[in-house]
């Protein structure tokens, strides 16, 4: 359990057997034709025609647009909750487009680029079904940690995907997106993400004892007081809290990335349950006001208690 504590006024097909032995009848000659066979084939197949080059752009055309969006919407995915989503939709797009291709017979002198083409939209297909369960461990947390893990299998695709087109002109083009590295941003401990009005005479001495950076967000009604950046094993003390309740959020995670304001990696989601109220009172003699301390890790006797939060309550 975490602590959350005020101190005091002014304080700081099988073939037939017989006997158990596979028996094949046949007449000798001719070929070497088999019975119930097309003769010079494999008994029992038969032979596809291959596509024209216009028929098969017209395939490749007609999955080449739901599998580009797809991939592209994985990118301006906000929010845990919606990257989940297209990840999981993404993955069965892909794997759609795969099977369909996979059923032709393309134009002979491409036939090497297809099977790579296809071989390459069902690699990405099956690790965005790996991808899935990390979103949804919280391993991933943002589009760009979801497309740095997917990097190599689309870098894979998306030249499988040009080595098509510039065999003939054939529609293959489905990755527009970038996948950047892994990264391990972080910002400076007691770094303001949102600052607010700080002119009151309480305070807030925040320790993040974790093995994981915080940003603690403090909400006033259904405002945003302050967020803060505490990096892990430090402390930081907001100062000049202004009277009032306050709501007390907190975030875990690695890779703070400053455009969607949120860690890409390894995220976690809590409030404290206990509503923290700051109030300065005048007498005669003195001036009397509450500071308070809050750890974002669970410590032996701690007396607050925390709960986790849906990421999409989460005050962005």
């Amino acid at each position: 359990m975490a602590t959350l504590s005020t101190l005091g006024a002014c304080s700081t097909g099988t073939p037939a057997s017989t006997g158990g032995e596979p028996r094949v009848t046949g007449v000798a000659g001719g070929g070497g034709a088999v019975n119930g066979g097309p003769t010079g084939g494999t008994p029992g197949s038969q032979s596809t025609a291959a596509l024209t080059p216009e028929a098969y752009k017209g395939e490749l055309e007609s999955r080449r647009k739901p599998t580009a969006d797809a991939i592209s919407a994985l990118a301006s995915a906000r929010g845990v909750k919606a990257l989940d989503q297209r990840v999981g939709r993404a993955e069965e797009t892909l794997t759609g487009a795969a099977d369909a291709l996979s059923a032709l017979t393309p134009p002979e002198a491409v036939r090497a680029q297809h099977e790579a083409y296809v071989s390459s939209l069902r690699d990405v297909a099956t690790e965005l079904g790996s991808t899935s369960g990390k979103v949804g461990a919280r391993d991933l947390c943002t589009s760009s940690a979801v497309l740095a893990d997917l990097g190599d299998k689309l870098g894979t695709l998306d030249e499988a995907g040009r080595a098509l087109q510039e065999a003939g002109d054939y529609p293959a083009d489905v990755v527009s997106v970038k996948a950047g590295n892994r990264q391990s941003r972080r910002l400076s401990n007691g770094s303001y993400i949102r600052k607010g009005t700080l002119n009151g005479r309480g305070s807030l001495e925040i320790n993040n004892g974790s093995s994981l950076d915080g940003v603690v967000t403090v909400v006033r009604g259904g405002s945003k007081a302050f967020s803060v950046y505490v990096r892990k094993k430090a402390k930081f003390k907001v100062r000049g809290v202004r009277d009032g309740s306050y709501k007390i959020y907190f975030t875990h995670g690695a890779d703070w990335e400053g455009k969607s304001r949120a860690f890409t990696r390894n995220c976690s989601f809590e409030r404290f349950d206990k509503t923290v109220k700051f109030k300065t009172t005048f007498t005669a003699t003195q001036v009397l006001w509450h500071d308070y301390r809050i750890t974002l890790h669970v410590i032996s006797g701690g007396n607050a208690r925390t709960a986790p939060v849906n990421p999409e309550d989460f005050p962005s």
